[in-house]
């Protein structure tokens, strides 16, 4: 399932988003091409058409910084994907040493503050949304949604393949399109290595949504935000949610989740009070796939 001009097929991707009107060029008649013309980007960038050609071809894979800088003014990039265009503009001076690995464990002291947020839901993903840790909370509250099944259990494969996450989403869409996005973030960085490869190959066999999603080559990162969850027998819960990232894996991301009304705070609550196994279970742990 790799692409092996990533940047390529970014830029064409973009390029095809960009309307004439909204960089005030005419419309014109008789226009084949979906968003702007070759023509029209290479002037807006500053940069010769058949430059751009290669570009997109793949021809040429080490633009200068101000070639990309240019581009993504012209295309009118966000910061997600100005950072992507730089990380996929790389790729082929990338040392394998410099490439985050996927395999490492967590770290103690990431252990520690999940098991210290005790009545906060938290839990730590990888790349790919494999979920690596979580605590008791995090447990209480979602294990009974299905998303903790799996080994490891995987945020976009749940997402995607198991039909209870649409019961448990408030808004599936938005959740999945946030999701591939974030995936085809890491991409530029996981998108050889076979885990990857494997996750985005079962998913878009699988899910025509998924593939959809991802032939769109939307990238982000949402880092905090508020989203609606239907526990199947506590009901719904609106939870606001924060990200952070670990010093020690820049790949990794802590999610802690707090209830954003009062009504969420009960029913959190009660979910956390309900008596654990005579044998509680320890804090899971998972290697990274």
């Amino acid at each position: 399932m790799a692409d092996r001009n990533e940047l390529g097929t970014f830029l064409r991707s973009r390029r095809e988003r960009v309307t004439p009107a909204a960089v005030g060029l005419p419309t014109g008649h008789r226009r084949r091409t979906p968003g702007l013309r070759r023509e029209e980007l290479a002037m807006l960038a500053g940069i010769s058409v058949d430059y751009l050609v290669r570009l997109e071809q793949g021809r040429e894979t080490n633009p200068s910084t101000e070639v990309l800088a240019s581009l993504a003014t012209a295309l009118r990039l966000e910061e997600a994907e100005r950072l992507h265009l730089s990380h996929l503009a790389t790729l082929n001076d990338r040392h394998p040493g410099l490439c985050p690995t996927l395999t490492e464990g967590v770290s103690n002291t990431t252990i520690t503050v999940l098991d210290r947020l005790d009545g906060t839901p938290a839990f730590v993903m990888d790349a790919l949304t494999n979920v690596l840790a979580w605590n008791d909370s995090y447990e209480r509250v979602f294990g009974a949604t299905g998303m903790l099944d799996g080994d490891p259990p995987n945020i976009v494969r749940y997402t995607f393949l198991d039909p209870r996450a649409r019961e448990t989403y408030g808004d599936w869409d938005r959740g999945a399109r946030e999701q591939v996005a974030s995936l085809r973030y890491y991409a530029s960085w996981h998108h050889e290595k076979p885990a990857f490869q494997e996750l985005v190959g079962e998913l878009s066999v699988k899910s025509n949504e998924f593939a959809k999603l991802w032939s769109r080559h939307d990238v982000g990162e949402k880092m905090r935000g508020e989203k609606l969850l239907h526990h199947p027998t506590a009901g719904a819960i609106n939870l606001n949610f924060e990200v952070f990232f670990l010093p020690d894996h820049p790949q990794r991301r802590m999610v802690v989740q707090v209830p954003a009304d009062a009504a969420s705070s009960e029913v959190v609550d009660r979910l956390l009070q309900v008596e654990p196994p005579a044998e509680p279970a320890p804090l899971r742990l998972v290697t990274g796939a």
